[in-house]
């Protein structure tokens, strides 16, 4: 590599393996974040802290990942995109280990700070390389990324809860998984794209405000992020307070939502190739509103769990078309979803407190009736997402400059 024009020209059969490794990576991380969500309650009685006070520590996880995913740009564009995404996330998976080892609520959100902020920078660099994949591939492949990392998710709480059932500890549990998962993700990074900046090229700020581009984009993904988080975490409560159903139908609308989101982003990829971000979005948000809509006129919990299930196919592919519209929105692409992973996470961090303190005011219905404005705000919104439909041969890391691979091209 050297200045400019001069770049490295990848070939097909090293883009395909490219995907497939930054596909692996996106697992690996989802498994991480599924690991430590099924061993919380044994973190939270070891700590000793009581429920407001684990409330307060689960903030950290975003108030780490906000503060420190500025700065994944500028390592990627001092060690080059392998380079970083390698590093960033072994820090990842070995933060795993962390929070079961806090005694007391200070140590625990001094782990839950280091843990989310090593997650939200791998977050940002593998967005970042799946975008300068999906670029050289000239197709959608960011829907089906995110799905593996729901898939990725689903197989990392599926072990915690094996771990949880047979009263392991939750150290020795997270210390195996941590070294499990660093290793698969070092297997994973060998063959992501190498990619490297220009040497006289200005490395980015290591801290700034989020581009305007990124400000407009990160707002679409807000209201997919925040409907996803309140169905995700109220569904179950709105059908057994609201609708009167069992503890174990109410557990089945959850699950109904986080696999109609799993379905479909990893079916995604061919829609949107074949219709477009914008299409797809603004029909997902058509889904949306009528699943919300569905959801608080409900007359029944049956038409309440395909409400939630409509709300979860209408903002799957939002965020990472969101992701995959900043990379490609101006001159700094790390810079500009760094921005917008930080307005998502923001999002995905109040959406929950919020919709409880709505309810508290008014009532779940009314809270819904909130997601379902959000829901259609992607209608509205979808437009801004229109660089997600462009094919470019610029790069999506630390702002390096490439050429066309001859996969794309």
């Amino acid at each position: 590599m050297t200045n400019d024009s001069t770049v490295t020209v990848y070939g097909t059969e090293q883009v395909k393996r490219a995907r497939i490794a930054v596909a692996a990576v996106f697992t690996v991380h989802g498994a991480v974040t599924g690991s430590f969500a099924t061993r919380v309650p044994w973190i939270q009685d070891h700590a000793g802290v009581s429920a407001g006070q684990l409330g307060l520590a689960l903030a950290f996880p975003a108030i780490g990942a906000s503060i420190a995913m500025p700065l994944a740009g500028r390592i990627s564009h001092r060690f080059g995109a392998r380079t970083a995404l390698r590093g960033l996330l072994t820090l990842w998976t070995l933060a795993l280990i962390l929070p079961a080892l806090a005694p007391n609520l200070l140590t625990l959100c001094a782990a839950l700070f280091v843990y989310g902020a090593t997650a939200g920078m791998s977050d940002v660099a593998m967005n970042a390389l799946g975008v300068e994949v999906e670029n050289r591939l000239d197709k959608s492949i960011m829907s089906g990324l995110h799905g593996m990392w729901s898939v990725g998710a689903l197989v990392g709480s599926a072990a915690g809860t094996v771990a949880a059932h047979t009263a392991t500890d939750a150290r020795t549990h997270h210390l195996v998984a941590a070294l499990v998962l660093t290793a698969l993700g070092l297997i994973a990074c060998r063959d992501v794209l190498d990619i490297q900046s220009s040497p006289d090229e200005e490395p980015p700020p290591r801290f700034t405000l989020p581009p305007k581009s990124a400000l407009i984009i990160g707002a679409v993904g807000f209201c997919a992020v925040f409907a996803e988080g309140a169905s995700l975490d109220w569904s179950a409560v709105y059908l057994r307070d609201v609708l009167d159903s069992s503890d174990g139908l109410a557990a089945a609308s959850t699950t109904a939502f986080a696999l109609m989101m799993a379905v479909a982003r990893i079916a995604g990829d061919r829609i949107v190739d074949r219709f477009g971000a914008v299409r797809t979005v603004r029909t997902g948000g058509v889904m949306a509103t009528a699943g919300g809509l569905l959801v608080v006129f409900s007359p029944s919990p049956a038409a309440a769990m395909c409400g939630f299930g409509l709300l979860g196919l209408g903002v799957a592919v939002v965020v990472p078309l969101a992701f995959a519209a900043a990379g490609r929105s101006g001159p700094n692409p790390s810079q500009a979803i760094a921005g917008v992973a930080t307005i998502t996470y923001t999002s995905g961090l109040i959406a929950p407190s919020a919709i409880g303190s709505l309810a508290e005011a008014t009532s779940l219905v009314v809270s819904f009736g909130v997601v379902t404005v959000l829901a259609f705000g992607l209608v509205l919104g979808a437009g801004v997402l229109r660089s997600a439909d462009r094919k470019v041969a610029g790069s999506a890391v630390g702002g390096g400059t490439t050429t066309k691979s001859a996969a794309g091209s």
